[in-house]
């Protein structure tokens, strides 16, 4: 009894494992996979692009106080204020300490900017190279699932057993057609063929004189010389031989 559940349990397992590891079903997430990393690589892009402006934007500022202090501190060399021309020079040499911070964590920025901006190239390439894999894989696999339940059906196809139905039935059509031939022979040899033949003479006949009988109409044709005479010779040869 536990064997046989273990046997369940198995076969429910190794449907669900077949079924996820459907490829096309495998393949298309992939794809969803590759879509929704873009967002993200965007993201990260925009936020270094946005510390390489913030970077830009200090340095713009670093450099008009640099400039100002220098013209601050001139002006004071040339006033004879020594006491505030040193202070402006230890205020300068702060601001320019901090310039070249910032010039250099920018120029790092910049890079990080740049290698960002070609490793999303590269990314977007690769990405559309297997997007355009996955989708012509996708295709092949529906074309082998169709090709599949073609020949599937090819298969149920039983083209003896037809072959046989078809050679049976137009052997019963041929023997009851010879049937039929033999039933029509021996009505017609029951007929009186005598019989037609006179009919036919007959009909022939009379359609002779419908023919004469129109000439004559015409006057094409005449008629017929009468018998009377034949009677009338006949009745005195009769009365001689009496006599």
């Amino acid at each position: 009894m536990w064997n046989r559940l273990v046997r369940v349990v198995r076969s429910f397992v190794g449907m669900f494992i077949s079924v996820a590891e459907n490829p096309e079903m495998i393949l298309e997430q992939n794809i969803r996979d590759l879509n929704d990393q873009v967002p993200r690589m965007n993201e990260s892009i925009a936020m270094v692009k946005a510390n390489v402006t913030l970077l830009e934007n200090e340095e713009t500022k670093y450099k008009s106080d640099v400039l100002d202090l220098t013209s601050k501190l001139k002006a004071s060399i040339q006033a004879n204020r020594d006491d505030l021309a040193a202070n402006f020079a230890v205020q300068l040499e702060t601001l320019k300490s901090a310039l070249g911070r910032t010039q250099a964590q920018l120029q790092t920025a910049q890079l990080a900017f740049e290698k960002a901006m070609n490793v999303r190239k590269a990314f977007m390439r690769e990405k559309e190279r297997k997007t355009q894999e996955a989708m012509q894989a996708i295709r092949d696999n529906r074309r082998s699932q169709w090709q599949k339940k073609v020949a599937d059906t090819l298969d149920q196809f039983e083209v003896a057993g037809i072959s046989q139905t078809h050679d049976e039935m137009l052997r019963k059509v041929e023997e009851q057609t010879a049937v039929n031939e033999a039933r029509m022979e021996m009505a017609l040899g029951n007929v009186d063929q005598q019989r037609v033949k006179i009919e036919e003479e007959a009909e022939k006949l009379r359609a002779g004189e419908l023919v004469k009988q129109f000439k004559i109409e015409m006057g094409l044709m005449s008629p017929a010389p009468s018998a009377t005479p034949d009677k009338t010779i006949g009745s005195r040869e009769g009365e001689s031989t009496k006599s």
